[in-house]
């Protein structure tokens, strides 16, 4: 029997990056749904409420609401486990800008112009703009 070697992985896997058990994923599906059903109890109670103290359409929001809310909670509950998250944990890598230096020279611009102030061909500190003598 040979025994292959695997691959090398230049990566080490974070704890953070795990995903939630199974159980644990039933039980938060599972409580989201009860949430949601309960909000709909309230929403169905307070269209009651509102539908006998003659809100007139009023009374329709919270009874849309409570016909609405349970096939979102069903296709929740039902839905399978939360996708991986695409954001990992990454260590922190500053972004500094680069210090500035004041020896460095302009960069012409696109119409051969100075980018960062300096007197232009006309000599009148502008820069930019067309020469008028």
């Amino acid at each position: 029997m040979k025994v292959v070697p695997r691959a090398h992985r230049e990566t080490a896997h974070l704890v953070t990056e795990a995903r939630r058990s199974r159980s644990e994923d039933i039980s938060y599906r599972e409580r989201r749904y009860l949430i949601m059903m309960g909000i709909r109890v309230v929403c169905f109670g307070l269209a009651m409420l509102l539908f006998v103290r003659g809100a007139g359409w009023v009374a329709a929001i919270p009874a849309v609401a409570a016909i609405v809310i349970p096939y979102f909670a069903v296709v929740f509950a039902n839905g399978g486990r939360e996708p991986d998250r695409t954001r990992r944990f990454r260590p922190y890598e500053p972004n500094l800008p680069v210090p500035y230096s004041p020896h460095q020279q302009a960069t012409p611009g696109p119409a051969g112009e100075p980018t960062d102030g300096q007197a232009g061909p006309s000599g009148n500190g502008a820069g930019h703009g067309p020469e008028t003598e």
